[in-house]
């Protein structure tokens, strides 16, 4: 173990909920899923996370989990490869038995792409690209984790709630993002009987900043009015959506099994 990883885990407040556990989060270097990582990492687990192509933000929310006593791990794999998803598992089996960790105990499907063209103008390479990493890739996400959680791990499944909000334009996204859902319902069953829970977070619109989904999709006047139609008055922040998925990762979560939780302040009922 090096000095700087010993020194991240001595930090580690005992109380900490997620003390002792070890995660995976998919697309873990930017918005929502960077959240996730910084959060479970407070929250005392041993993170690994992914990034498809640019190391410098991903360095970055490593260094800021580490400024914050936590211990978290980049890895480039791009999750449209299956030989690159079984990479990011096997660094990540690594980077775990280098602090004592034997398997694993969460994973996070937070990763994914989005591309809005009308139903009749979207092409088979938009929508190839959507279902490889949307549905595809978590899919076999999954399939990695299965073989190495821990009987009482969660799997997290990030969705959207425009699976029960259809916006147009949005065809290929929305499909790719059910299938994921009923993957889910069908992990939970599988699953159940290791005391392993699976759910789905589907975050409303969630302003991740310059370059995140949501600005790069639309413009300053939709966000507004989307904003306005939310009970709250606001749009998500990446780390609403973040305290979402710590709660159902950590202990006071393990009773809520094959559900939809939308965490967008009121907008869909």
């Amino acid at each position: 173990m090096d000095q700087d990883t010993s020194a991240a885990v001595s930090q580690r407040a005992p109380g900490s909920p997620l003390a002792g556990r070890t995660a995976i989060v998919t697309g873990g270097s930017r918005g929502i899923g960077g959240a996730i990582v910084r959060r479970l990492a407070a929250d005392g687990a041993a993170v690994v996370f992914n990034y498809s192509t640019n190391e410098a933000p991903a360095k970055e929310v490593v260094a800021e989990v580490a400024a914050a006593g936590g211990t978290a791990w980049a890895v480039q794999a791009e999750l449209g490869s299956l030989d690159q998803i079984e990479g990011l598992f096997t660094a990540a089996d690594q980077h775990f038995a280098e602090i004592g960790a034997d398997g694993l105990d969460i994973l996070v499907n937070s990763a994914g792409t989005f591309v809005r063209t009308p139903f009749g103008e979207t092409s088979e390479a938009a929508y190839d690209e959507m279902m490889a990493i949307n549905a595809k890739a978590p899919f076999f996400t999954m399939q990695h984790a299965v073989r190495r959680l821990r009987d009482g791990g969660r799997i997290i499944n990030l969705s959207t709630v425009t699976t029960r909000w259809p916006r147009v334009h949005e065809s290929a996204y929305i499909a790719s993002k059910a299938a994921l859902e009923q993957f889910s319902w069908v992990a939970t069953r599988e699953l159940g009987g290791r005391g392993i829970t699976v759910n789905v977070v589907s975050p409303g619109p969630t302003d991740s900043g310059a370059g995140g989904m949501l600005q790069s999709a639309t413009t300053d006047a939709i966000r507004a009015e989307v904003a306005n139609q939310t009970p709250l008055n606001r749009l998500g922040l990446p780390t609403d959506i973040a305290a979402v998925v710590a709660f159902l990762a950590g202990p006071d979560g393990g009773w809520v099994n094959g559900q939809n939780i939308r965490a967008d302040g009121g907008l869909v009922w």
